[in-house]
């Protein structure tokens, strides 16, 4: 049953690897591979169906459902939002006005990455945004002051797949619609990962700036409690805009979309209040994030058609079945599920991943006795960990894009807090009540 699943899995792998490595358009070499597993797969299909007929089907229709979705309207504009805190000196202003907080903790503004992919993730509930927007601030300034780029950009790889584990996140929703699970417990339940995660990342830097000093810039600089007050008038206004953000949503006076549209009408008006606005910085954050968004939806659409081919061809679930037959002990079956799933994030978005897997995966998780509950975060964790997986790890290509950096180079700088990630998996697995303590608390 295994058997021609597991070979045209390999099979695709290759493809795919040999397209990338050609140097083709990351879209372009999702789409090939995709026809090229129908193509391999058409002895299969009934007599008088045309292959081609049938792929070009599959691709009009995977281009334009992966695309037409409302809440993707956010992604460009909290890209542009990033673009114009980039450009005017709103940026500079943060990593200034943090300095004097951060100089004496080890690692410095490196933990930047962390603490504003933790707020963005709050605000966007999507990886892309939240990569793409705090990428374009932070990795310029953090090469210019000095900072390690492997690290800087490591740390923004792993940071900016919170905008699924902390709320509002669009794989919960998925999620607890799918498994009849409260999407308000899930919320909740994700909170303590989430602070989890992003400190054991903060940890690891610290760590690493101790016993590398050269990660961090050799000045020292004493920093007064006066230089810390006076720090807050370049603060204050760049909190102000992550509070109406934030606050918007939460308060419940805005979707995520129209969110990110006070997001940029605020960061404009920050660039107004600092003197740095004008037509020619507008122009260019347009152009850029126009740019951006079109890279990013051109890989959602190419990796929308591979999910549909996968889908198509029933590796996903032939995989899912054969572990249900292994009748593996709970803890076994958590680490061969959490290796399917890493598996199949090499090849998958992660909303495909969750649709569909978890018809199956869903009922032998909760016959070893997993609460569906805290399936659903381990089950973000395993998307998270999509994210910044080659060859299809979507966060990997944001970062190629606002860093001009090769491929190689990322994977090598995030592999550390890929197996972060996996490490904090096993704490949550281990000791569950982290995800369970904040619902039994808050609700009932």
């Amino acid at each position: 049953m295994i058997g021609d699943p597991l070979i045209l899995t390999i099979v695709l792998m290759v493809v795919m690897f040999t397209f990338l490595l050609s140097s083709i358009w990351i879209a372009i070499s999702l789409i090939l591979t995709g026809i090229t597993g129908m193509l391999i797969y058409k002895v299969n299909l009934p007599p008088g169906i045309n292959i081609f007929d049938k792929i070009g089907d599959l691709l009009s229709s995977s281009l334009y459902n992966s695309l037409n979705s409302w809440s993707l309207a956010a992604l460009p504009l909290f890209i542009l939002m990033g673009e114009i805190l980039y450009r005017s000196s709103i940026s500079d202003k943060l990593l200034t006005g943090l300095m004097p907080w951060l100089g004496r903790i080890p690692g410095k503004l490196l933990h930047i990455n962390v603490a504003a992919c933790s707020l963005f993730a709050a605000v966007s509930g999507s990886s892309a945004a939240t990569t793409a927007t705090v990428g374009k601030i932070t990795l310029n300034e953090l090469k210019k002051r000095g900072y390690k780029k492997s690290l800087a950009i490591g740390s923004l790889a792993g940071s900016g797949t919170l905008g699924f584990l902390i709320p509002p996140s669009l794989i919960m929703i998925i999620y607890g619609v799918l498994a009849n699970v409260s999407i308000g417990k899930l919320f909740i339940a994700g909170i303590l990962p989430g602070l989890l995660l992003a400190s054991v990342y903060s940890g690891y830097i610290m760590v690493v700036s101790i016993l590398d000093k050269s990660v961090v810039p050799k000045t020292q600089e004493n920093f007064t409690w006066k230089d810390k007050v006076h720090s807050f008038r370049d603060l204050i206004p760049t909190f102000l805009l992550i509070a109406l953000v934030l606050g918007s949503i939460y308060g419940g006076f805005a979707t995520p979309t129209e969110a990110a549209a006070l997001g940029v009408t605020g960061a404009i008006i920050l660039a107004i209040y600092f003197k740095t606005f004008g037509l020619k910085l507008f122009k260019e954050s347009l152009f850029n994030a126009v740019k951006t968004t079109v890279m990013i939806s051109f890989i959602i659409a190419g990796a929308g058609f591979l999910s549909q081919v996968v889908g198509f061809l029933g590796i996903a679930r032939a995989i899912s079945e054969y572990i249900a037959s292994l009748h593996l002990s709970p803890y076994h079956l958590i680490i061969v599920v959490g290796i399917m799933y890493i598996i199949l994030g090499m090849i998958l978005d992660g909303i495909s991943i969750v649709v569909m897997t978890l018809p199956i995966v869903l009922p032998i998780i909760m016959a070893a006795g997993f609460s569906p509950l805290w399936f659903g975060i381990f089950l973000v964790f395993m998307v998270e960990l999509s994210q910044v997986t080659p060859p299809v790890g979507f966060s990997l290509f944001v970062i190629q894009a606002i860093s001009g950096e090769d491929i190689g180079y990322i994977v090598k700088a995030t592999f550390p807090f890929f197996l972060i990630m996996l490490a904090v998996v096993a704490i949550v697995t281990i000791f569950p009540e982290i995800a369970y303590y904040l619902p039994s608390k808050m609700i009932g």
